[in-house]
């Protein structure tokens, strides 16, 4: 279970102060995917970086399976397997090689490694374990990049855009892949700025936009909380405008 508290942002930019996430809260339980839509620009993505330690609040506070994110850091890294906005592959590794050097950082010996990387691959459809990732189309980088954050098996992942660039076979490949974790008993969180996808795989939905949770629930509690009968409109009143979102 992922907590997060009062979340605050902000940068220095030559035009003055930009808070980019503004009392940001909201509960990831296990067992549940949460998707956080909104626009681009609205703070997602900054917001994710807290989550996983990669930024520091100004100010609130992120709890993983009970552990905080500032006095446990190293801790709550265990926890996570992240696939964050750039997608990173070390281009002369095979997309086996990629995954062991992750799995060897967290500790696993060779054969839970080889394990992990043979499961993975069958369930990602990963048929180029083998060929080095230099050339790889966005599809094959994103399920390396995938593979390589859940080696060392955690309960908690966190997906920034994952679907961004892929074709329509591989994105659905993907969200079955997201549905598995969730059976699983895992918590999810992934981002994105595509209605009918948030709508399509989550239990629990937070609207971000400018920086602040616009509305958060259920579908069916996102529809009563704006009064419209269509998850589409809802996210729209709640946002208050369809720029930077695609159905």
């Amino acid at each position: 279970m992922i907590e997060v508290h009062n979340l605050h942002k902000s940068f220095k930019a030559k035009s003055g102060t930009v808070h980019a996430v503004r009392g940001v809260s909201f509960e990831a339980r296990d067992g549940e995917i949460t998707g956080l839509l909104g626009p681009n620009g609205a703070g997602k993505t900054t917001t994710l970086r807290m989550l996983y330690t990669l930024m520091t609040p100004d100010e609130g506070s992120v709890r993983v399976d009970g552990l905080d994110i500032q006095r446990d850091a190293t801790a709550v890294r265990k926890q996570l397997g992240v696939l964050p906005d750039a997608r990173g592959v070390y281009k002369r590794l095979t997309a086996r090689e990629n995954i062991a050097y992750f799995g060897r950082l967290h500790g696993l010996d060779e054969a839970t490694i080889a394990e992990r990387t043979a499961r993975m691959a069958q369930t990602l459809g990963m048929d180029f374990l083998d060929r080095r990732t230099e050339g790889f189309s966005q599809g094959q980088r994103t399920k390396t990049a995938i593979a390589r954050a859940l080696v060392h098996d955690p309960r908690n992942v966190i997906l920034d855009e994952p679907t961004n660039g892929l074709d329509v076979m591989t994105t659905r490949g993907l969200r079955s892949f997201l549905q598995q974790l969730r059976s699983e008993g895992r918590c999810v969180i992934f981002s994105s700025h595509i209605m009918q996808e948030v709508a399509a795989l989550c239990d629990r939905i937070v609207v971000i936009a400018e920086g602040e949770v616009k509305a958060a629930g259920t579908p069916d509690e996102l529809r009563a909380q704006t009064g419209e009968d269509n998850l589409e409109d809802a996210f729209v009143k709640a946002i208050g405008s369809e720029e930077g979102l695609h159905a």
